[in-house]
């Protein structure tokens, strides 16, 4: 893993879960997983450190997360897309 990565990983696991962030507005940030969203901003393939997005438990293999609702009905669920999610996330370390 270069410098670069373990810092950007280092900062969005700093940030908190993004679709927490959108559903209940600022709070204490608790303990995420990384999801990897495929290729990025509506790409294909798995993507580089780049297109990691920081996401509780329950938004990243709950009930009602990516893995758990799935990719079309997550977004019908709650209102906003992974790309969405991880627009804020590279907004929010700067990236």
């Amino acid at each position: 893993m270069t410098k670069a990565e373990t810092t950007h990983k280092r900062k969005l696991a700093q940030l908190g879960c993004m679709a927490c962030l959108r559903i209940h507005g600022a709070h204490e940030a608790g303990p995420v997983q990384l999801h990897h969203q495929r290729g990025g901003m509506g790409g294909w393939g798995r993507g580089d450190y780049k297109t990691l997005i920081p996401l509780c438990y329950l938004h990243h293999m709950g009930a009602y997360g990516v893995h758990g609702l799935g990719t079309k009905v997550f977004p019908a669920y709650h209102g906003f897309t992974a790309d969405d999610l991880l627009a804020d996330a590279l907004r929010l370390v700067g990236a």
